[in-house]
């Protein structure tokens, strides 16, 4: 759909991405109503947020009348279909949309758009430092981080270009698959979401389902859960490796320390793994996922190199707050599932001081358990799923023993990480649940996790 004017509106959740849409979608002539299931005074700065529109508000519950005068139901990323009021939209055949898919009909310029169980944050952001060397502020990044690009569609050219986070919840709704598609892995992750691993896969998968022969796909070689989907590529197929490519592939590489890309004749040295900033190989298996897509967008060598040389990260992401007395301290917020921390665990040599918690999202922790045996010599569980991670943990045999400590938040959980350290230990928080427990999202619990450890003395 490319005219909105006039249609009826109903978004669900009032955050970053359903207020960016009630905007939107509020200039361009639609009627729209904001509903959110918090309160009124739960909602007060987002309201103002809108107070020039003349967006609508129903809070307090999702009520089905409100579907009686609705065209369209636009879900923000959050919102479970097992809601009511969805399934009751989708009974009544009230068609379902989000910020994502409205933005990708009506974006006049080339996307890529990036998804995976993790990394794509990491690549994401890294693949938009590279365009914006070559396209300067015309380069536009969002969707599942930062800004939604909702909000700057209206600005774009034809030759801009707009780089996309795309998170399962928002590729269930969408029928438009970007230029460039990238599928880093596919590991257990949001099964409190979609119920099996099958309906998870295939809600990734729908960032092929719509490609032409025109377009390119990128998929991880090394993960199974990724590569499995390469028959559904309809163009050009790009891969990635931290190990040598078979001959008929085309992609990223990593061979004794040496980042290559090949692409049919042409082969290209790119850099030494050594001179990556980032720890660990999850995170050089995302910087050959970065420079495996910018090559397929036309990228200049020397703009993705200094890119490269330049990137520190992002926030939350094995992130170092700080040293103290010897030790020092990791912010891993951004790991809400077993195999990312798992990933975390895997990038130090140091002896670890782990805190493991938040809220389970239904995902198996048997693997993380036996990890943490082998790597972990102390383990401060918090939150909600503090119980079950330590009699998980517990129930794991073996010689090596781990000193586990239960907290009941987040800020004991750092005291007592901090007694339990000693120098030359690395404290890592990677807690492999969500924040919501406790927290709005994984970057306020990052923050205050921050914050704690910079009180300590």
């Amino acid at each position: 759909m490319t005219d909105w004017n006039g249609k009826r509106v109903l978004v669900l959740g009032a955050a970053r991405q359903g207020l960016a849409l009630a905007r939107w979608l509020s200039r361009h002539g639609s009627h729209v109503t904001l509903n959110d299931s918090r309160s009124a005074s739960e909602l007060v700065s987002a309201q103002a947020s809108l107070a020039d529109t003349n967006v609508k508000w129903a809070v307090g519950g999702h009520p089905l009348e409100l579907l009686n005068t609705t065209d369209v139901l636009c879900l923000s990323g959050g919102v479970p279909l097992t809601l009511p009021i969805v399934q009751e939209a989708v009974k009544r055949g009230i068609a379902l949309s989000n910020d994502s898919q409205i933005f990708m009909e009506v974006v006049p310029c080339k996307t890529i758009g990036i998804t995976g169980s993790a990394g794509k944050t990491t690549t994401t952001t890294l693949v938009g430092e590279m365009a914006r060397h070559q396209f300067g502020k015309r380069a536009f990044v969002g969707g599942n981080i930062g800004d939604p690009l909702i909000n700057y569609v209206d600005d774009m050219k034809a030759d801009d270009l707009a780089i996309l986070e795309l998170s399962s919840f928002q590729l269930e709704q969408m029928t438009i698959s970007p230029n460039i598609s990238a599928i880093l892995n596919v590991t257990p992750n949001h099964l409190d979401r979609h119920g099996t691993m099958e309906a998870y896969t295939n809600a990734k998968a729908r960032i092929l389902d719509f490609q032409t022969e025109k377009d390119t796909a990128v998929l991880g070689f090394d993960d199974k859960g990724a590569w499995s989907l390469r028959n559904k590529v309809k163009g050009k197929l790009f891969t990635f490796s931290l190990h040598d490519l078979r001959e008929d592939l085309n992609g990223a590489y990593l061979h004794d320390g040496l980042l290559n890309l090949r692409d049919g004749n042409a082969y290209l040295p790119l850099l030494l793994r050594e001179k990556i900033q980032l720890r660990g190989d999850h995170n050089v298996s995302n910087v050959l996922a970065a420079f495996t897509i910018g090559h397929a967008a036309g990228f200049k060598l020397d703009d993705m190199l200094e890119a490269v040389d330049e990137f520190r990260g992002v926030p939350h992401r094995l992130e170092l707050v700080r040293e103290l007395n010897g030790v020092r301290w990791y912010n891993d917020s951004i790991a809400t599932a077993p195999e990312r921390s798992m990933a975390a665990i895997h990038a130090f040599d140091e002896p670890i001081v782990l805190m493991l918690g938040g809220r389970d999202k239904d995902l198996p922790w048997d693997e993380i358990a036996k990890l943490i045996r082998q790597r972990v010599d102390h383990l401060v569980v918090f939150g909600e799923a503090a119980e079950m991670i330590q009699k998980t943990v517990a129930g794991i045999g073996g010689e090596r023993s781990v000193d586990i400590r239960h907290a009941k938040d987040l800020k004991e959980a750092v005291a007592q990480a901090a007694q339990a350290a000693s120098a030359g230990d690395v404290v890592l928080l990677s807690p492999g649940g969500t924040s919501y427990d406790e927290f709005k999202d994984f970057a306020e619990r990052g923050e205050a996790f921050r914050k704690w450890v910079q009180e300590l003395s």
